[in-house]
């Protein structure tokens, strides 16, 4: 082979590394729409997109075995459980002060309260979050966001569906997600690397943190889309109406009343 031959076999080798790339890319992209076009039989009222989901839902899961379940496997293994509920403190902390406007959106007298203790308590005597120590004070956390904010004022949840890498939402929750990614202050940190790297740790330490729940699943379900579309509308309801709602109509959802004093029903 000539000195020629041999340079231009060298610059070929990226431009067939990419191909194959694009190619792998496309065979899976096509993969998703193949599963999603697949006609399902009885289809949930509530859930009119299952073809479609059932195809995002297959792409997620298979991109948290391959990647997310061992990270966060590995990352439950690795770290001490003191440093992990650390972590999980920390992140909650944040969500707490999310938690605080959605509940006086609300109008949700004590669990505002409750969320603003938390916040002050945490962010001083527990080291920013770090030492949870709301809790040891009997402040009940009430985790809130922007969806359900909507629905307590009569917003319904529309149709499930299933986002790439999100997971399980209802369209409801996916048109607040501009306000919900607004309302994380992780997004708010400036610096990119710092922001980047707080972001995978949440993701991570989230994932670490429902492991077994994901083995029981696994384990229980004998569809595990069904189960998780399910056990997902169902949680969502029961927030929206402090966990006491009416019976359930598969087409709609009226508005729950909202409290005429400050001082609202316990949440769950």
């Amino acid at each position: 082979m000539t000195v020629n031959q041999v340079s231009h076999s060298i610059r070929l080798q990226p431009l067939v590394a990419r191909r194959a790339r694009l190619v792998q890319g496309g065979a899976v992209v096509a993969l998703v729409l193949l599963q999603a076009c697949t006609a399902v039989p009885n289809k949930d009222p509530r859930d009119p997109l299952e073809s479609w989901n059932r195809g995002v839902f297959g792409f997620n899961d298979a991109v948290d075995r391959a990647v997310v379940k061992p990270v966060a496997t590995a990352y439950h293994d690795v770290l001490p459980n003191w440093m992990r509920t650390g972590v999980n403190n920390f992140f909650n902390n944040l969500d707490d002060v999310w938690s605080l406007v959605n509940n006086a959106l609300q109008l949700r007298g004590q669990d505002t309260a409750d969320s603003f203790g938390r916040v002050v308590v945490n962010t001083t005597m527990g080291l920013g979050g770090l030492l949870d120590v709301a809790s040891e004070m009997s402040m009940e956390r009430h985790p809130a966001n922007f969806g359900l904010t909507l629905g307590r004022w009569g917003v319904g949840p529309g149709p499930f569906v299933v986002l790439p890498f999100l997971g399980s939402s209802t369209l409801r929750d996916t048109l607040a997600l501009p306000v919900e990614y607004k309302g994380n202050l992780v997004n708010s940190v400036n610096d990119v690397p710092t922001r980047d790297a707080l972001t995978l740790v949440n993701l991570v330490d989230t994932r670490a943190a429902y492991l077994k729940a994901g083995e029981v699943v696994e384990g229980a379900a004998l569809d595990k889309y069904s189960f998780t579309r399910d056990a997902y509308l169902q949680r969502r309801r029961n927030q929206v109406y402090d966990g006491n709602p009416p019976d359930e109509d598969s087409t709609s959802e009226e508005a729950p009343p909202l409290p005429a004093a400050p001082a609202s029903a316990p949440q769950q």
